[in-house]
Parts: structure tokens; sequence; C-alpha cells
């Protein structure tokens, strides 16, 4: 029940992905030595781009950008500036390549900026400029990237921008119908149609199928599929059992259940009941062997209980014949059984198991 109520309530689902903008910026300085020598704090800033619909630019520091210490290196840095004001904080990163002038193809200067390819926070309120390159000068300003005083920076921003979250819509289903193959089976009951074995019972015969017998029970295989089957093309008779437990045999072979169960239940009905444990003990039918005890169990009573033990222990029923025993030994209950017809009837028929 939990479970269908589950599966009733509407479920919808929504996707949230990435969202970023790249974009990459030639920044090409020629006559580099003259941008030289103006101060520390000078620098050489390149055209404005977009990415990300916000603008930027980079900046570079040919002289020492830094106060430098007797055992620090010189080094020429370079800085990514988010040039738009206003607005919220934004992330962004930036990996320079230096352009080899001889063959034209550009290498990551990262080994020697190692969180280049880090998002960073740039606020134009606050911090708007970030470092996006700190390389040694013996190694910049060197052949190949820096020739005939010229240097090409290969600047690839990324801008990391609000997730897409798409709009929720329902969960897609398709919905699988419950199996009716039982129901298919039995209306190949019913219908007779491929019937390929006849059954005689008292003068009313039925029809049925040898393939779907002998999987159900191993004793209808036998009879059926074995060495000690049948030549012959006339109805087999079955003996010592009434038309009315056949067909309901045969019912039950086919779909797993009795129709009318709840018809089957209470006193009325305990005579079939018994009828139809004989008979799904007789083709070794287990599920419905069981089926029986279950409801004859359900259903025992002080006139019964002695018939039904009986039946238990001619059956091999080990569970019904222990809940007869335990139903006959409360003492409430004894003297009444000990009364009954049917414990007579047991008393001359198997004094060993009264006893």
């Amino acid at each position: 029940m939990k479970r269908h109520q589950m599966e009733s309530v509407p479920r919808t689902v929504s996707t949230v992905v990435p969202n970023t903008a790249e974009a990459t910026h030639v920044f090409d300085i020629v006559g580099y030595s003259q941008m030289k020598g103006r101060g520390r704090e000078e620098h050489v800033t390149s055209g404005t781009f977009v990415v990300g619909g916000l603008h930027w630019a980079i900046l570079l520091f040919p002289d020492t950008h830094v106060i430098l210490l007797d055992d620090e290196e010189d080094n020429v840095t370079a800085f990514l500036e988010l040039q738009s004001q206003g607005g919220s904080k934004v992330r962004a990163c930036c990996d320079v390549r230096l352009v080899d002038q001889t063959t034209g193809l550009a290498s990551s200067a990262a080994p020697a900026q190692p969180d280049a390819k880090t998002f960073k926070v740039f606020n134009a309120d606050e911090s708007n400029r970030v470092s996006c390159l700190k390389m040694k000068r013996t190694e910049f300003e060197a052949p190949p990237y820096l020739v005939d005083d010229r240097i090409t920076l290969e600047c690839v921003v990324t801008v990391k921008k609000e997730p897409r979250v798409s709009r929720a819509r329902p969960v897609p289903r398709i919905k699988v119908p419950p199996s009716n193959m039982m129901q298919q089976l039995g209306d190949l009951l019913e219908s007779k149609e491929g019937a390929d074995v006849v059954f005689d019972v008292a003068g009313e015969t039925f029809p049925a199928h040898k393939l779907v017998l002998a999987m159900r029970s191993p004793v209808f295989k036998a009879e059926l599929c074995g060495p000690m089957r049948g030549s012959g093309t006339e109805p087999i008779s079955i003996v010592d059992m009434q038309p009315v437990v056949f067909k309901a045999l045969l019912q039950f072979i086919y779909t797993d259940w009795l129709p009318s169960i709840r018809d089957l239940e209470g006193d009325d009905n305990s005579e079939m009941i018994r009828h139809l444990l004989v008979a799904a003990d007789r083709y070794a039918v287990d599920r419905l062997k069981l089926l029986c005890q279950s409801i004859l169990c359900k259903n025992l009573r002080v006139g019964n209980v002695a018939t039904t033990l009986a039946l238990a222990d001619q059956h091999h029923c080990g569970m019904l014949k222990d809940a007869c025993i335990e139903f006959m030994s409360c003492p409430n209950m004894l003297d009444d059984v000990v009364a009954s017809q049917g414990f007579v009837d047991l008393e001359n028929t198997a004094p060993s198991l009264v006893a």
C-alpha cells in the first residue's frame, strides 16, 4: 500500500550544469625594450576585451614590480584586470601562454604560475586585479619568446558564470502494466486452443496442454512426457476424483490461484478443500497443498479437528498435523474433541495417531 502511495505522488526534476565563458586575447608587444625603464609601478595595458559579458584587460609590468631583497629573483609579472564597473563578484582565471616567435606556437607559462587556472574572485569595487603571470626575467626576455624586440602573450580567460538551471519538469515515466501471464494461461485453459491431451473424470472431459501440466507438476510430467507416457489419443481416465475437484486443480495449475478462494473457506466448503489437498498431494502441486492446509488450519473446529488430523497424517502435512494436535491439546477443548464423532472414527482407524 505504501509503495502504491509513493508511486502516485507527483515527481518533478530539474538539472543544473556549469556555465562558463572563455575567450583568448593575444597581447602583442612590439618594441618591448622601449616599454622598460619607467619604474616598477608602471605597466603596459592591453586593449579591452570582453569575456562573459564583462570587460577585461591584461596589465604587464616589464620592470620589477616589487622591491627585491638580495636573495630574491627578478621576475616579470602580469595581471588580469576587471574593468567593468559595479555589479557583484565574479570568478575568473587567466592562463597566460608565451608564443614561440620561430614556430608561432604558444606554450603555457603555468609551470611558473601553478595556480594560473585557479578561479579567483574579482570585484570592481574592491579587488579587480589578480596575478596571472610571474616568470623569471631571464626566461621571459630570451628566445624563442623575445625575438626582434617583440614578445607575444596569448591569454586564455575563463569566466565562471551562474550555473544554468533547467525548469522543473515531470519525471519521465513509462507505466508498465502488471503481468497478465496467469490470466492469459487461464484464458488458454478456458478456450481449449492448442490442447493436446484430454482427461476423463467421471464421464466429464477436460482438454489441457501437456507442456503446462508438465511444467507445474512432476507427476503429470512423468505421466505425459516420461518413458511411461501413453501413445494413444484416447482420453486419460482419472479415477477417485470428482470433476469439480479436477477442474479446480487444473485452474490452479494454469493460474497459480483458486479463482473463488474466499468461497472455498469456511465449514461449508471444508470438504472441497480436503479433496483439493488430496489432489494436490497426488500430483505434487506443493503450493496448492500448502494453500489448502492454510485454509483448513484457519477453520479448525471441535467437530472437524480429528478428521483434519487424520487427513494431515495420511498426506504428510506436518504443519497442519502440528496445528491440529495443538488445538486438541487445549484443556478447554479436549473434552469436547474426545466426545466428537470425528475423534471416535480416528480411534477406530488410527489408534496409534490418537496415542
